[in-house]
């Protein structure tokens, strides 16, 4: 009896152990399987986080080389800008002397000359604001008569501020040597020649 006894309590202990050992390796697998799967969640977690920085940085990385490359575009912009407007107003001094001096009336009949030898030259006209007319009308009449030069009237029109125009066939074409014209065609010509001496002296 003592015997069978003891023989159940080794029993009782062993299915304990047994049993113990069974749970704790079925807790130890739970355990392994969810760190695992803890590990695998943070390195896709980390993946992701890690994809989303590169694409902020490449994204921020293009922004600012786009806001560096648009700062130089304006600011060579700008700078033409800038030139060109130096050269208008440099080459618009320039001209504004030229037809307020004693010059003027004769650049006007050394241009009506030139037209006037053309062999389809007719009705030619001369163009000038009422202020520069006033002031040339006796020099210039003086100076057709003198050069033989009929046929060639003078006229008013105070739409523009100064210079001339050569008006031809009663008035149906005519060559535009205003102040600003001429400004104007010589800051075109002279720009593209300031840009290719800007890119020489690079």
């Amino acid at each position: 009896m003592e015997v069978q006894l003891q023989e159940l309590i080794e029993q009782i202990k062993k299915d304990g152990v047994e049993t113990a050992q069974a749970e704790a390796k079925a807790i130890v697998e739970v355990a392994k399987t969810d760190a695992e799967k803890i590990i695998a969640d943070a390195k896709i977690q980390a993946d992701k986080i890690l994809s989303l920085a590169r694409t902020e940085t490449e994204r921020m990385t293009k922004s600012s080389e786009d806001a560096i490359r648009q700062a130089g575009r304006n600011l060579l912009i700008s700078f033409r800008e800038s030139v060109t407007r130096e050269i208008k107003a440099i080459v618009g001094e320039n001209v504004t002397d030229v037809y307020s001096s004693d010059a003027f009336a004769g650049l006007i009949i050394s241009i009506v000359e030139s037209w006037a030898n053309k062999p389809d030259a007719e009705d030619i006209a001369v163009i000038l604001n009422t202020q520069d007319l006033n002031k040339l009308e006796e020099t210039l009449l003086k100076a057709l008569k003198e050069k033989m030069l009929k046929g060639i009237t003078l006229k008013v029109n105070d739409n523009f501020d100064g210079g001339f125009r050569i008006a031809v066939k009663d008035g149906s074409a005519y060559y535009d040597y205003s102040a600003e014209a001429v400004v104007d065609m010589l800051s075109n010509y002279l720009s593209p020649k300031v840009t290719e001496l800007l890119k020489e002296a690079k």
